[in-house]
């Protein structure tokens, strides 16, 4: 099978002791190595051979776990999902699962209910503290509580192998700290392999024995940490060619734009779910051209914020909240003021499950759709070509969507939020699951866009080396 098919054949040797850091750059082929690593694609020639003792478990499946954050909450319910749906607690009934009905049941898989599992439990239950968790439905964890339920949970399945992808993405400062540390423990305190595959190659931890480059669908000889830190390149200063930003720069202004000062005020707002308070009292003003970064601990209440403003959370409607100058709930279609609102987070993400061609994905930006239900005109395909090439994916038009690497996905995604030309620019989490080249290339990106008049920006990320240098106001929430 062709989309299988690496570039040339695949050597490579997984020794006891070792844990690895697989890198390289969106669509160079990592994803694929792994699907070789853990038996997915039939090979020709040879198989993979295991040797997993001292585990005394029979299969692969048991032996390998593979996390891949794709923000899935895993389940049944992944057909039914849509994107509003976490907000929207009347859609959750009796059969959801809990937290922690999920993780017990993981518990109870794993066979192993000694005193030094149990630990581990608890040390988990600590460390994500999950004590405020546990009664919470799955479907209404934030992004970063997920990847924290996703990693305790397969921690607690006991593999002999633990392969994850992009596993510190979407996690506070704090938590990635706790997490490294955790992990390095269980390396050296357990017969645990650990292989991570990291699109943000600074990410590398300390435990980390050996790194393996995949680039252009070769793999390359595995190489300590030491030698490949040493013989890392740096970034060039510039990413975006100097035509590109002046083409973002000499953008045509909309004849349709809100002339406004007042873009998002919200006064008092408090947000329950049952006896939670995930925002209180919350006075916030956006002004016309100014550039916010928002930041705070996962489950803080930030998606939520933001959700609010979108107009995807019913509460938004009981709320003294005012959008472009226009109080919600006195009658304005939400569909108009979405037409000035470019938007991108990991909810989004996940809520796109469509097989279509990438230029249908960044068209059904110009209509505030997920997926495309009206055909786009040629004017309107010109404009998706335009960010597509902004965005150095022009060659992925035709490609469908669900075969890209995630990190092409969420080009595409940033291409759909600015294919109208929004106002209001609001990103959470833009940089998720990209390479180092593409994460300097959308700051830059982001950067020229925001020094057009007119234009607002909201930015959401838990690193702070990722912030756009034009950022010039910040909001930190607090967990209640």
């Amino acid at each position: 099978m062709p989309e299988w098919r690496m570039a040339e054949p695949v050597d490579f040797q997984l020794c006891d002791g070792e844990h690895i850091a697989i890198v390289g750059p969106n669509a160079g082929g990592k994803s694929m190595l792994v699907d070789i690593l853990t038996g997915r694609h039939p090979l020709l020639q040879r198989t993979p051979e295991y040797d997993f003792s001292p585990s005394t478990k029979p299969f692969v499946s048991d032996n390998i776990k593979h996390i891949t954050f794709r923000d899935s909450y895993g389940g049944d319910n992944e057909h039914t999902y849509f994107l509003q749906q976490r907000w929207n607690q009347m859609e959750i009934d009796e059969s959801t699962p809990t937290v922690g009905a999920l993780l017990e049941e993981a518990y109870l898989l794993s066979g192993s209910d000694s005193p030094k599992h149990r630990q581990l439990q608890n040390e988990l239950y600590t460390l994500f503290h999950f004590d405020q968790l546990l009664d919470k439905y799955i479907i209404s964890l934030s992004s970063g509580e997920l990847r924290k339920f996703q990693l305790t949970k397969v921690l607690l399945s006991d593999p002999r192998v633990l392969i994850m992808d992009n596993p510190f993405i979407g996690l506070d400062a704090e938590t990635r700290t706790q997490l490294s540390t955790l992990l390095k423990t269980l390396s050296k305190e357990r017969a645990l392999q650990i292989v991570l595959v990291l699109s943000k190659d600074d990410d590398v931890p300390d435990f980390i024995t050996h790194v393996v480059e995949v680039k252009d669908l070769i793999v390359s000889p595995k190489i300590s940490t030491q030698a490949w830190r040493e013989q890392k390149q740096g970034l060039p200063s510039k990413i975006l060619a100097p035509e590109k930003e002046q083409a973002i720069l000499s953008l045509p202004h909309s004849t349709n734009e809100y002339l406004t000062q007042e873009v998002v005020d919200m006064n008092g707002v408090s947000i329950r779910y049952g006896t939670r308070t995930i925002l209180k009292d919350l006075h916030w003003h956006v002004r016309n051209g100014e550039r916010w970064s928002l930041s705070g601990q996962n489950g803080s209440g930030k998606s939520t914020l933001l959700s609010l403003v979108c107009a995807d959370n019913p509460q938004c409607y009981a709320c003294d909240i005012s959008l472009f100058g226009i109080p919600r709930g006195s009658g304005e279609s939400i569909w108009d003021i979405k037409k000035h609102i470019g938007y991108v987070s990991p909810e989004m993400h996940r809520a796109y499950n469509r097989d279509i061609p990438a230029i249908k994905i960044v068209a059904s930006g110009l209509k505030d759709s997920v997926g495309l239900y009206v055909n786009p005109t040629e004017e309107d395909y010109e404009k998706c070509r335009f960010w597509m090439w902004i965005f150095g994916i022009e060659s992925a038009e035709q490609r469908t969507f669900l075969k890209l690497s995630s990190g092409e996905q969420r080009l595409v995604l940033l291409a759909r939020a600015f294919v109208k030309d929004p106002q209001l620019l609001i990103l959470d989490e833009p940089l998720h699951g990209l390479d180092t080249t593409n994460r300097q290339l959308v700051k830059e990106i982001v950067e020229a866009f925001a020094q057009r008049p007119n234009k607002t920006l909201i930015f959401v990320t838990h690193y702070q080396e990722e912030l756009p240098t034009c950022i010039n106001h910040h909001l930190q929430l607090k967990k209640n």
